[in-house]
Parts: structure tokens; C-alpha cells; sequence
């Protein structure tokens, strides 16, 4: 873990560091071209899951990213990074996971263009939300034409809420963003498994 530690000082808003799931820091990694990003406290089945799923749609290996700095809540600890990196060493060097600190999805589209996120519903749904934009749907539009602007899109996995399950429909988003979001039907992807509750245990 030196060598990650070394590398989160160096950390800034406009670069990433890449870790191996073997714990291998790689200094100048090939960017991702699909991303499923997350707080991962704690990463669970429904994770790896959605990213499987993901990869086999766009043929592509799906890479995880966490952020150090979030709009809701304080900015990760070094010790709470390594605590949560650490879920990751399965001792496969393949499997990649990126630290940034890149707290919204705009930034993140700055640090990783031409990418497909994959998100889950409920993060999804936050990225289009005006509470997460001062309330401002003009804020929450200029921020979604960027993420287009850099070649980005999103591919969204269902979630169980209200003991309904829930798929990506675009409601409450203009038409010109519709391209912008691909839904995976119910049949391709469901993980009744959230980190919340296997926090609240």
C-alpha cells in the first residue's frame, strides 16, 4: 500500500491513479473506456454483477473508480481508501480499479472522455436531480451537455426500492438527453443486494 499511498499525495482533481486488484499501482495506465464508478462501503456481489453484465453489452471490460472527494459527504481518509481499495485484492492482476477525485460526473467525464459509465438506478437518478444542481435545471443541463461533449454516455442497471424493482426510463429528462442513457432490462441484470443495508446489517 506505499505505493498507493505515494500516489494519493500526488493526487488532484484532474488526474486518476490506477491500482490492480493485486494491490499494483500503475502510474501511467490506459485509460477506461467503461467505468462503473461508486462509493463501494461496502463493495458487494451486486457490484461485480452489474459491471459483468455491463462488459458483456459493450464488449468491453468494465473498470471500477472511486472517488475521494463526494458532494455529500467529507473527503475520504487515506486510511478509509485503503480500507475500501483493499476490498478489491482478489490477487488477479486484472481486474482495475481508479482512485480520483472526481466528485461529479462532469469531472469525471473531463478525466475519462469517450467513456460509458455504469451506474446503478438510484445513482442515476441523482445525476439528473436539480437538488444536486443549487435546484437549477439550467446547472443540471449545461453539466449533462458537457458529459456529452466529451464523448460520454451511461449505461444504468435497475434497483429494488419500495419493494418495486425500478429500470431506467428517462422520466423527468428533457429528449435531447435521451441518447445520453441506456437501460438494462430487468432480465439482464437484478442484484437485490444495496450497500446500505448490508451496512445496516
Amino acid at each position: 500500500m506505499t505505493g498507493m499511498s505515494r500516489s494519493l499525495l500526488r493526487l488532484s482533481p484532474l488526474s486518476a491513479i490506477c491500482v490492480r486488484s493485486d494491490g499494483t499501482v500503475l502510474e501511467a495506465a490506459t485509460p477506461p473506456t467503461a467505468i462503473l464508478s461508486g462509493s463501494f462501503n461496502p463493495f458487494h456481489r451486486g457490484h461485480r454483477e452489474l459491471a459483468a453484465v455491463a462488459a458483456a453489452k459493450l464488449s468491453t471490460p468494465v473498470a471500477f473508480e472511486l472517488s475521494v472527494a463526494n458532494v455529500d459527504k467529507a473527503e475520504l481518509s487515506e486510511v478509509e481508501v485503503a480500507r475500501r481499495v483493499g476490498q478489491f485484492f482478489s490477487g488477479s492482476s486484472t481486474e482495475q480499479l481508479w482512485i480520483t477525485r472526481a466528485a461529479t460526473f462532469r469531472e469525471k467525464a473531463a478525466l475519462f472522455p469517450n467513456a460509458t459509465f455504469v451506474l446503478g438506478f438510484d445513482t442515476a437518478r441523482r445525476l439528473i436531480d436539480p437538488r444536486y444542481y443549487r435546484d437549477e435545471l439550467t446547472q443540471r443541463d449545461e453539466a449533462l451537455h458537457a458529459i456529452a461533449s466529451r464523448g460520454c454516455r451511461f449505461v444504468v442497471g435497475g434497483r429494488v426500492e419500495q419493494c418495486s424493482f425500478h429500470i431506467w426510463t428517462n422520466d423527468g429528462l428533457p429528449g435531447e438527453f435521451h441518447d445520453l442513457f441506456a437501460s438494462l432490462p430487468e432480465a439482464e441484470f437484478r442484484a437485490d443486494v444495496s450497500s446500505t443495508e448490508l451496512r445496516n446489517g
